[in-house]
């Protein structure tokens, strides 16, 4: 995979699709075009979104691309993504189906001189989803990398302003050799966790009196394994927050040594625990303070427990006993 579409293209189809190549420098306008996007995006989407990210070129502070906003749409399912054709053909996209790439479905808007793309995945093809975080994250590290890759795109499109195939051909050494390297440092561990905690969270009607999964949590332990809950909401007192459904299914389990978690609110973003829920996880062990709670699904910033909940107080009791 490629940080812009045109280089996920192969063949006939780059040739295709005839544009005048330009390179625009940082803007950025170009985060906010991708927020009306991503906004519009989950509401067509609804329940079938999982998450939705700003890819390519423009999702990199500082560096120049073609002013064509990328946007990767992680999904429940393909087939549920392919019932929401039509709220996407109302906002000017056209639906390209998986345009040469096995597994995706491509849209884009604004024809030739396209203004967007859409490349959307099922949530469990973690090959495509972690190559494409990979890379943009890689270059939003790397500062060396960012400016040779943009310089490398300017000097190609003053020497193919209107060959999309030669463009792209002359990235694709520079291209794989910083993927390799992206992967290589590369941690998936919160955009999975992430994704286990949205894939549960589904809405459900448990009786009259109770319903379930208006937020879901996943937390994987210093084992490795990853339990999840849901929130449960009761007409009386007895609910119950989705982290806390989570850690019971990790205790239930044998163990008690939660390494990171992560929290998925209604409106997709990711949440933090509640107090109760910090208290609790603090009582697991004296180095719960270290635990790592995501912040932010998308950049990925996160805070520790002990940043929420203060220091652990369990030692004065050790002492008394």
């Amino acid at each position: 995979m490629r940080p812009e579409a045109d280089d996920n293209l192969h063949g006939t189809e780059k040739e295709k699709l005839p544009q005048h190549i330009t390179i625009s420098e940082y803007t950025p306008a170009w985060t906010m075009m991708y927020d009306e996007e991503k906004r519009q995006i989950m509401e067509i989407l609804g329940s079938e979104c999982i998450t939705v990210y700003h890819i390519g070129s423009t999702s990199v502070p500082g560096l120049a691309a073609k002013p064509i906003i990328d946007i990767m749409v992680s999904a429940r399912s393909l087939s549920g993504a392919d019932s929401c054709r039509s709220g996407f053909e109302a906002i000017g996209y056209e639906w390209l189906g998986e345009f040469g790439i096995p597994g995706r479905r491509y849209l884009r808007k604004g024809g030739d001189e396209r203004t967007h793309q859409i490349h959307i995945f099922q949530c469990d093809d973690r090959e495509n989803i972690e190559r494409h975080l990979a890379f943009c994250g890689y270059l939003r590290k790397h500062a060396e990398a960012r400016d040779a890759y943009a310089g490398l795109k300017k000097d190609l499109a003053a020497a193919f302003p209107y060959d999309i195939k030669g463009y792209c051909s002359g990235k694709d050494a520079f291209v794989k050799k910083m993927e390799t390297r992206a992967l290589a440092e590369y941690d998936p561990a919160w955009d999975r966790l992430f994704t286990a905690a949205r894939k549960v969270q589904v809405d459900r009607q448990v009786s009259p009196l109770m319903e379930a999964g208006a937020v879901g949590a996943a937390l994987i332990t210093e084992e490795g394994n990853i339990y999840c809950g849901v929130s449960i909401d009761t007409a009386c007192s007895l609910g119950m927050c989705a982290e806390r459904n989570a850690i019971s299914s990790m205790i239930t389990a044998g163990e008690s040594r939660i390494e990171r978690i992560a929290i998925a609110m209604p409106d997709g973003k990711a949440g933090m625990p509640c107090g109760a829920c910090q208290e609790m996880m603090m009582q697991l062990s004296p180095d719960s303070g270290s635990i790592r709670i995501l912040t932010d699904s998308e950049s990925e910033a996160e805070t520790r427990l002990s940043e929420l909940a203060g220091p652990w107080w369990g030692y004065a009791r050790m002492r008394q006993e």
